[in-house]
């Protein structure tokens, strides 16, 4: 399930292999063993792995369906802005 998960979120968000170990400061050949479930990555990794991401451990590692996503440290208003659009979507009135 990580590994899916792994993929999934990486072409969510449009990034190469590459990027994404770019981002991390890891090799792609590590970023690519993820998703070829050859090699599970550490604890530390998994944590930063959901930050960059912005999910929960329990929806990486497959225990939760739901991605939830952190909406700490953003004021008031945008999350009630992103609320408004998520709501919008929903509805499917959102373009």
């Amino acid at each position: 399930m990580l590994s899916q998960r792994v993929r999934e979120l990486r072409l969510a968000n449009s990034w190469s292999q590459v990027e994404l170990a770019t981002r991390l400061n890891i090799a792609k050949q590590t970023v690519s063993n993820w998703e070829n479930d050859n090699i599970q990555p550490s604890i530390e990794m998994l944590i930063r792995l959901c930050r960059i991401f912005n999910v929960t451990t329990d929806y990486l590692l497959g225990l939760d369906d739901v991605p939830r996503i952190s909406v700490e440290g953003l004021p008031a208003p945008v999350v009630a802005h992103l609320s408004l659009l998520i709501e919008d979507y929903r509805r499917g009135s959102a373009k």
